[in-house]
């Protein structure tokens, strides 16, 4: 900060410098005044007119004439360079004076312009700002942390706390506190990505095996969460199952505005996939991708606009089954249950062979009705008829079956979802919690 000050006051001084030098030196003389030089120019005037009077070329009334003249013109330009040669002190705005105001007023106004339009507190270097704010950061998360340890029994808090050590840095630290989160953490699908990505950050950014395992379970909770579809396809991808990869980016894809960067950064790892696995490019006549309400930086507006002009398309062009499915995702991540039921019924023969789709159309009709009896149940029932070991399928088939009072039927279906699931899953201990449930309440009625 001294330095900046010294180096802008030299400059200040230097222009004042500058600007009154003329009013405090003196003009030097060039060898001939301006009176001299007024007399040797009418000298040369009167010889001139002499030599004409006596060549004849002028009479002797217009030589006394124009000598009149030059005498007149001579004595006036001698008075004017008298007055201007004069005594210049009688008025108040001497040079002296002026060259003083100028050197004290032109400082003056230029530090009032930069107080005003410059940054002052910019010339401290930017180093202490970020100490401080990295201060202020570790401050609240040793906060937070002695407030969890006064009261550990908060897997709200031990889920902020992980991401607040996840976003400095402090990776262990995080793991710790996930693990403290409990079952708050595998019932969001928010939290089980975010626990994913931070394991594999620790293994060398590598998503095989356990963080994959937390994935699958969020896009259970979420089929349509985002960076859950991201992180299946690079699981999916590094272990090889190209054409899996394949198959989470293009649903991901129908979810980002099209012309963003991510939309193109999929698109490229689509297509390297697609490479590797042999797959041909489909066909060229997709709709337009959709973006989900969860899809970052678009406005409600927008996604609205969006599925709106989709929605419009699909009029014209009925026969796309696949635009139909989107279109019901968009509806259904929107809310709007009604619109998302008639566009999943639209999608024909491709909800006849998609066990997937038909888990989402039964998942949508059961949020609309708040259970899963009548049309739900006979759809998840036909997902399981085209695979019989479907994770969501069994879960919601067991559901249907307790909330019928079939207790049995519902522990037979989550004994089946149990062997399918990974080792690892977050969703066998919930599952188990259920059938004993069941067994209770089956023993407790007395009814199979």
């Amino acid at each position: 900060m001294n330095v900046f000050i010294g180096i802008s006051a030299l400059l200040t001084l230097l222009v004042v410098a500058w600007v009154i030098r003329p009013l405090l030196v003196k003009p030097t003389g060039n060898g001939m005044s301006s009176e001299k030089l007024n007399a040797a120019i009418h000298r040369d005037q009167l010889q001139a007119l002499e030599g004409d009077l006596a060549r004849g070329v002028i009479s002797q009334q217009d030589f006394e004439t124009t000598r009149e003249e030059l005498q007149l013109r001579l004595l006036d330009d001698t008075e004017s360079f008298e007055e201007a040669s004069g005594d210049q002190t009688t008025g108040f705005w001497t040079a002296p004076r002026t060259a003083a105001a100028i050197g004290v007023s032109l400082p003056v106004l230029a530090l009032g312009i930069y107080l005003q339009l410059g940054a002052p507190a910019a010339i401290n270097p930017p180093v202490a700002r970020v100490n401080a704010e990295d201060q202020q950061i570790t401050q609240m998360i040793d906060t937070l942390a002695a407030k969890l340890q006064a009261n550990p029994d908060n897997p709200q808090g031990w889920a902020m706390m992980a991401r607040s050590y996840k976003v400095v840095g402090r990776f262990e630290e995080a793991k710790l506190a996930f693990e403290r989160a409990g079952d708050f953490v595998k019932t969001n699908p928010d939290m089980l990505v975010d626990y994913a990505e931070l394991l594999g950050i620790m293994a060398g950014n590598t998503f095989v095996g356990q963080p994959q395992q937390m994935v699958e379970q969020a896009l259970r909770l979420n089929p349509e969460h985002p960076m859950g579809l991201m992180m299946a396809g690079v699981a999916a991808y590094q272990s090889a199952d190209y054409p899996g990869a394949v198959a989470r980016w293009e649903k991901l894809l129908t979810m980002l505005p099209p012309d963003s960067p991510d939309a193109q950064q999929i698109q490229a790892n689509i297509a390297d996939a697609r490479g590797k696995a042999g797959l041909t490019a489909g066909e060229s006549n997709v709709l337009p991708p959709v973006p989900a309400a969860a899809t970052a930086g678009m406005t409600p507006e927008g996604v609205n606009q969006m599925v709106d002009r989709l929605a419009a398309r699909l009029k014209d062009n009925p026969d796309d089954l696949a635009g139909w499915a989107r279109l019901a995702r968009a509806y259904k991540v929107q809310g709007r249950l009604d619109e998302a039921a008639n566009a999943y019924a639209k999608t024909g023969k491709l909800l006849d062979s998609d066990p997937d789709l038909l888990t989402q159309y039964a998942d949508t009709l059961a949020m609309r009705a708040s259970n899963l009896q009548g049309k739900p149940t006979e759809l998840v029932n036909k997902a399981l008829a085209i695979a019989p070991k479907h994770p969501m399928a069994l879960m919601m088939a067991g559901q249907a079956a307790y909330q019928s009072g079939n207790y049995a039927k519902a522990i037979g279906h989550w004994q089946t979802a149990l062997t399918v699931l990974p080792v690892n899953s977050p969703d066998i201990d919930p599952i188990k919690a259920e059938i004993a449930d069941a067994k209770f309440k089956m023993g407790a009625s007395g009814k199979p």
